[in-house]
């Protein structure tokens, strides 16, 4: 095993941590239905969380993703109909279950290289009905979920790095070595949540970040409010908030390299005008990139903007896995923005006003893609405040709270 005994029994109940913290009202009741959805490979991280369930009396419900050549496959030879197909009872199902606990451990990831983008487009976009059944229970305090990594050889492989060092920096970030890694968690999220009521208090009107290959800015909008962990990622050190899409302009660039859906992309660079993006290029897998940004009206346009303060992340290598890279730390923290979906859980109002056509209209985007690409670069993140003055909220790395 990559980690031992000890560290996987910390790692579940740090995750069952992570699903309450992740619930906007209320705590589990005993048989709530939870889905523990695992890779293959984290086999011995799920037992220790399948063991943790039940003794919770929760009634898990264990599914195994199949392996990255079945996905290859399905993308390469299934016609429309069976891209687009939803298996009978899956919407019952979505509307049954009271969380997710999802386990990732990868073991190709460059598999879907030569697969059509727009293909696996295609498949994204019917299920789409299935990810908001979720999101209105989630709304409604029915519903959280959250995600982590299992260390693999093929994670390793890709962020060049051992087998060990991989899984030490996964052990480090998640506080594995830690007497009581919930208790440090907690404290931590205090700590961020902290820096985002202050933002939030901010009477912001715009966000501005400059740096050696950036100058960006987004339209915060009304009635918005940044969000600090939560449990929805493990590890999660992100400050972030789902701006009005509509005012985002300038050049947006990801230094950090990304894999997504079995393809390889790095440098990417985004230029915006009128908030949605006018040309997409990147080092490597442009014509990737272009076709994800196709996917739907929304996928051109943002759904989240984020930063991480180094202070709190012990991420300092990069990890070939976008929950790891969007909470890096290193020298300077990092910004990130989303293209695609954005998080109704940052408008500041009631979450029952979140209509589809209330969000259309508040500018929250809508789309079946949600893509974090990260930049790690020194930079500086100004605010423009509604009575015109200018604050700098992040430098070097840091917030100034």
């Amino acid at each position: 095993m990559l980690l031992t005994k000890t560290q996987l029994e910390k790692y579940a109940r740090v995750m069952l941590w992570a699903l309450q913290a992740a619930r906007r009202n209320g705590k589990f009741k005993h048989y709530d239905v939870v889905l523990l959805r695992s890779d293959m490979a984290a086999m011995p991280l799920a037992q220790q969380i399948y063991k943790e369930l039940i003794s919770q009396r929760m009634q898990p419900v264990l599914r195994f993703n199949a392996p990255e050549d079945f996905a290859k496959d399905f993308y390469s030879l299934a016609d429309r109909k069976q891209l687009t197909f939803i298996a009978p009872g899956e919407k019952e199902f979505q509307q049954g279950i009271n969380g997710l606990i999802a386990l990732r451990a990868p073991q190709d990831l460059t598999h879907l290289k030569e697969v059509d983008p727009s293909r696996i487009a295609q498949a994204a976009v019917a299920h789409k009905p299935l990810r908001e059944i979720l999101d209105v229970r989630e709304q409604a305090g029915k519903f959280s979920w959250t995600l982590c990594n299992y260390p693999t050889e093929e994670l390793a492989k890709r962020a060049g790095l051992s087998v060990k060092e991989y899984a030490n920096q996964v052990a480090r970030a998640c506080f594995l070595n830690e007497k009581d890694p919930v208790k440090k968690w907690k404290e931590v999220t205090k700590q961020i949540t902290e820096i985002g009521l202050w933002l939030s208090s901010l009477p912001i009107e715009t966000l501005h970040v400059e740096s050696a290959h950036m100058d960006f800015e987004v339209l915060l909008g009304a009635k918005r409010k940044f969000i600090a962990g939560g449990g929805c990622n493990i590890p999660s050190f992100e400050i972030f908030t789902s701006p009005d899409w509509r005012g985002t302009k300038g050049i947006y660039f990801a230094d950090l390299s990304s894999y997504r859906n079995g393809n390889y992309v790095k440098g990417v660079r985004l230029e915006f005008k009128q908030g949605r993006v006018v040309k997409a290029d990147a080092e490597k897998g442009a014509e990737f990139v272009r076709k994800m940004l196709a996917m739907d009206r929304g996928a051109a346009q943002i759904g989240e903007f984020s930063l991480t303060d180094r202070r709190f992340s012990k991420i300092t290598k990069f990890m070939a896995d976008i929950l790891y890279d969007e909470n890096f730390g290193g020298k300077y923290g990092n910004c990130h923005v989303a293209v695609g979906a954005s998080y109704a859980d940052t408008y500041a109002g009631p979450q029952s006003d979140m209509t589809k056509s209330f969000k259309q209209k508040m500018g929250f985007n809508d789309s079946s893609l949600h893509w974090d690409l990260i930049n790690t670069e020194n930079k500086r993140v100004t605010a423009k405040l509604k009575n015109g003055t200018t604050v700098t909220i992040y430098e070097k790395g840091e917030f100034s709270y």
